[in-house]
């Protein structure tokens, strides 16, 4: 008794292998980590988190880790520029932070996918004597928070254009 195998059966086991191979190599990927974008004037740059728990909450240890990692990538802002810190919907939904140097910036979380500061902002410090003090460069942080719980935390880096 000989089988026969028809062009058709062929092709739709090679379909349904196919859609079988696909869905386990989409199941074998990690979601990606929302993105943080800084722009000033035309010019954006975006960085994934450098420490996301897929919006679940950071070990506080590990947020103490990474809050003190270097930024990978940086963009330049002179005097007068504007600069729009902005992070996706998720994000914003529970609220972010945004700290330079390590120091938190304002009181309350943001809950706008985007917010605009002044340039300058991110270049001043104060000396122990109290006197003001220019900076070539800033650690910018874009931290997701639910209460005092960090759930995501973004490095940029701003250079001083001025």
């Amino acid at each position: 008794m000989s089988y026969a195998i028809s062009r058709r059966g062929v092709r739709t086991a090679t379909a349904v292998g196919a859609v079988s191979l696909g869905l386990l190599a989409l199941s074998a990927c990690e979601k990606p980590s929302p993105m943080a974008t800084a722009t000033v004037n035309s010019t954006s740059v975006s960085t994934e988190a450098a420490c996301y728990n897929d919006g679940d909450t950071i070990a506080q240890s590990e947020a103490k880790s990474c809050l003190s990692k270097e930024a990978e990538k940086s963009v330049t802002a002179g005097p007068g520029d504007k600069v729009r810190i902005g992070v996706e919907p998720d994000v914003a939904e529970g609220g972010w932070l945004l700290f330079i140097d390590g120091q938190p910036v304002l009181p309350e979380p943001i809950k706008k996918t985007y917010y605009t500061f002044p340039g300058e902002a991110f270049f001043q410090s104060q000396t122990p004597t109290g006197q003001a003090q220019k900076k070539d460069s800033a650690q910018v942080s874009i931290v997701q928070a639910d209460g005092s719980q960090f759930k995501g935390i973004w490095h940029l880096k701003l250079k001083n254009g001025s």
